[in-house]
């Protein structure tokens, strides 16, 4: 294994470490209580493991994800990639990370006295954005800039708080509210979806991949064994950190009632660390948000500009616009619609990750993709459109009769059988 691909793997933890990997581990870790190694176990699948596998899977075709909905339809392909890379850029992703390095990284250390609020969010995603796009404007320079200066800053700072969480942290584990009671596992892996990073794996896999084409790598196989061995040493990063998180949350039970994994971090930081808790938060927070929205915005610059033919520095310059006058809206009202959003997007992204897998095992069959994704979608976007608050009264009887319906994964079953009726199909 080369250097090479310790810093591209280094480069993909930074990219993947940002505003959703901060604020729900400790959340979860709070609420699972003594259920906490079984929910951290399934928050890790969804949001270490899709991940290495999504990479992994852009690896394979060495492209970005439109080769891979294409095996559904070009049409499927264009508008599906379209949609991740919107979300996990300019509408959701972006903007989300530039308001939690605000929300967690700023406004604590700024006293409300010294400059107001909407004006100190202002001045701040000014300053955050022009970097991210002075950043952004040369992707070949983003694994030096990233891998090799950045991650290790961030991963000391996050060792030094995951530390004296560990030492200094005694309190017994409390016992789970009511979610957490039942199938925990299940619960977490549902909750981590919502770090975004098995979809942003496949805006950020053709980075990885462009990475070592710079550096030689050619042929298929190598590629995807390249494509592989980075995602292991980001996703071993990123399962010790989000461990270490959930472990601090489960420990902060007794120190009173939280809002967010934000307001749990800042505590334990002062319990820990004192004042200079919040200057170390303020480090983690800043640097976690601040190369996620950087990856962000070079794989949608990437995308965008060669799929619809347009300059890749225009492209960037309308990202940074469109997501710095979306950070000004606020975090809640971000989160509010992302969320929706990611219920319905995230089981197809992952059943098309898993189909690209076993493509062999059916021999690429459309219909198999088209039957498999078709029903999941159906089930994904019913899910996405309750959590946004539509009613859904005449088929929801009908919905929650699906196996694993209760625990968030109603879509697995329908995609199973729409892929076997697709294969059967096919097959007359």
């Amino acid at each position: 294994m080369t250097k090479h691909t310790f810093f591209i793997g280094f480069m993909l933890f930074a990219l993947f470490f940002g505003a959703g990997n901060l604020i729900y581990p400790p959340t979860l870790g709070l609420e699972a209580g003594t259920s906490y190694w079984s929910a951290i176990a399934g928050f890790v699948i969804t949001g270490v493991g899709l991940p290495i596998l999504a990479v992994a899977a852009i690896g394979l075709v060495k492209n970005d994800a439109t080769e891979l909905g294409k095996r559904v339809h070009p049409i499927f392909g264009i508008v599906f990639t379209t949609i991740i890379y919107l979300a996990i850029g300019p509408f959701f992703g972006i903007p989300r990370a530039a308001n939690v390095a605000y929300e967690m990284g700023i406004s604590p250390i700024v006293p409300p006295t010294l400059i107001e609020g909407d004006l100190l969010l202002l001045l701040f995603t000014t300053v955050f954005f022009g970097l991210v796009l002075l950043l952004s404007a040369n992707p070949s320079k983003i694994v030096d800039r990233v891998g090799q200066w950045l991650t290790p800053i961030l991963l000391i700072a996050v060792a030094a708080l995951s530390i004296g969480g560990f030492f200094l942290l005694d309190e017994p584990l409390q016992l789970p509210i009511e979610k957490y009671q039942t199938a925990p596992f299940f619960k977490g892996f549902v909750e981590g979806y919502l770090t975004m990073d098995a979809i942003a794996a496949l805006a950020f896999g053709i980075i990885v991949v462009t990475a070592f084409q710079e550096r030689g790598v050619k042929d298929n196989r190598t590629m995807v064994m390249s494509t592989i061995k980075a995602g292991l040493i980001s996703g071993v990063a990123l399962t010790l950190v989000y461990g270490s998180l959930g472990w601090i949350g489960a420990k902060m039970s007794t120190q009173g009632n939280f809002e967010n994994g934000g307001q749990i971090l800042s505590s334990a930081t002062q319990l820990i660390y004192g004042d200079f808790g919040l200057l170390l938060l303020g480090i983690i927070v800043t640097l976690a948000c601040f190369t996620t929205s950087i990856g962000l915005t070079v794989a949608c610059g990437q995308f965008f500009s060669r799929t619809f033919q347009v300059s890749y520095q225009k492209v960037i310059l309308i990202i940074t616009v469109v997501s710095f006058l979306a950070a000004n809206l606020g975090l809640n009202q971000i989160i509010a619609i992302s969320v929706p959003v990611l219920v319905a997007i995230y089981p197809v992204a992952i059943v098309l990750v898993i189909l690209s897998f076993i493509d062999k095992w059916f021999s690429g069959s459309k219909l198999v993709y088209r039957g498999a994704i078709l029903l999941t979608a159906v089930v994904s976007i019913y899910q996405g459109l309750v959590e946004f608050g539509l009613p859904m009264a005449a088929i929801q009887p009908l919905m929650e009769e699906l196996p694993l319906f209760s625990v968030g994964l109603g879509w697995l079953l329908p995609a199973v059988v729409g892929g076997a009726i697709g294969g059967f199909i096919d097959h007359k």
